[in-house]
């Protein structure tokens, strides 16, 4: 069986890195919810794990462990062009709720995901569900959506 989880963030602003994350995946605010410090979100459909950010005083300081892939539909097989736009249609919108681009990456040269930083720097990346399936290339360094560090491969 199965362990019901959250996932929670540390956060400067908690409101409004929850106002962020739920435009990037679609969730909403936990019915109930109503600590002064913190911010949930929900699934909407109750079927995807809860996440919560909770203020804290101290600003982030170095690289996530641990982050979230946004992942958007792929499109057909072999349409790379249809994919790659999907990952750059979502990483607008997202720049426009306060996201910051790092680096785009490529893969037999298609675009393969963008990494990027939510409002208060916190990385994540922006892919494909098919591209996320996808064993990373043995030329590329490994680490998160192929890290930061493989920006100059690609």
């Amino acid at each position: 069986m199965s362990t019901f989880w959250t996932i929670s963030g540390d956060a400067a602003d908690p409101d409004r890195l929850a106002r962020f994350w739920a435009l990037a995946l679609g969730y909403v605010d936990e019915p109930g919810y109503d600590e002064e410090d913190g911010a949930a979100l929900i699934d909407p459909d109750g079927v995807l794990p809860p996440i919560s950010f909770l203020r804290v005083p101290e600003a982030k300081t170095a690289k996530n462990r641990l982050h979230i892939d946004v992942r958007v539909p792929a499109g057909g097989p072999g349409d790379e062009g249809v994919r790659g736009q999907r990952i750059r249609d979502k990483a607008h919108e997202l720049v426009a709720a306060g996201a910051t681009v790092v680096h785009e990456h490529t893969f037999d040269g298609a675009l393969d995901h963008i990494v990027m930083q939510d409002p208060e720097g916190n990385e994540f990346c922006v892919a494909s569900r098919s591209a996320a399936r996808r064993a990373p290339s043995t030329d590329q360094a490994s680490g998160w959506c192929q890290s930061e560090a493989s920006a100059g491969d690609s």
